[in-house]
């Protein structure tokens, strides 16, 4: 008997980067589907205060229109020498169309003669149930802004932060090693832990509700 399939999730989201990255780290768990493959094509407004308002605010959206648990992330930059920015701005950091180069021309602009680079990349992730059921998921990884640009691999600021654990820039780092260390790889792994936690709790819950029916 052939195995059954990984059971479709869906994610959030429309970048591919991240629907690659997603797909590389729970590739053997789910079946992600980007709302490209979904008949979900509002335009969702990032306008929480914080990655998990963000993160949140798009699982209840994309649940409301389609029903099913849906995977969502927000994701940035905390630059130390810019008080926390670009933060949950960090997709907008260049204003309406800008695009990842144009963020990080002005990320480095702004930090032009300045001495500490000290940054980190933070990922909230939520798995949305509905009714307010949800599953959370934190990740974050420490690191240096770069003078310039430095690598081709990844996208957004990956090529102008410079991973302290990996001693190289995202920009320079192949997926595997990206994963091992990012953001949202850490995210992800501490999500699917607390999967993994819930469904003990549930099989502890039924074995304990039997048990005490015998």
């Amino acid at each position: 008997m052939s195995p059954s399939p990984p059971p479709r999730l869906i994610v959030a989201s429309t970048n591919a980067g991240k629907i690659k990255e997603f797909r590389r780290i729970l590739g053997e768990v789910f079946e992600v589907i980007p709302l490209s493959q979904t008949t979900f094509s509002d335009e969702i407004e990032e306008t929480g205060a914080t990655f998990f308002d963000n993160a949140l605010l798009k699982a209840k959206a994309v649940y409301g229109r389609l029903g099913v648990p849906v995977l969502a992330d927000d994701s940035g930059l905390c630059v130390e020498a810019l008080d926390g920015a670009p933060g949950v701005y960090s997709a907008r950091y260049g204003g309406a169309g800008a695009t990842a180069a144009d963020c990080n021309a002005l990320l480095l602009k702004n930090l032009e003669g300045v001495a500490n680079r000290s940054a980190k990349f933070v990922a909230c992730i939520v798995l949305y149930f509905g009714r307010d059921k949800f599953l959370v998921g934190n990740g974050e990884t420490a690191g240096r802004i770069l003078t310039e640009p430095d690598g081709t691999n990844g996208f957004g600021y990956d090529p102008i932060f410079f991973s302290d654990e990996l001693g190289k820039s995202f920009g320079q780092a192949c997926a595997d090693e990206k994963n091992a260390v990012s953001h949202r790889g850490r995210a992800l792994a501490d999500l699917l832990t607390r999967i993994a936690n819930s469904e003990k709790r549930k099989t502890s819950d039924r074995n304990g509700w039997q048990n005490s029916n015998n």
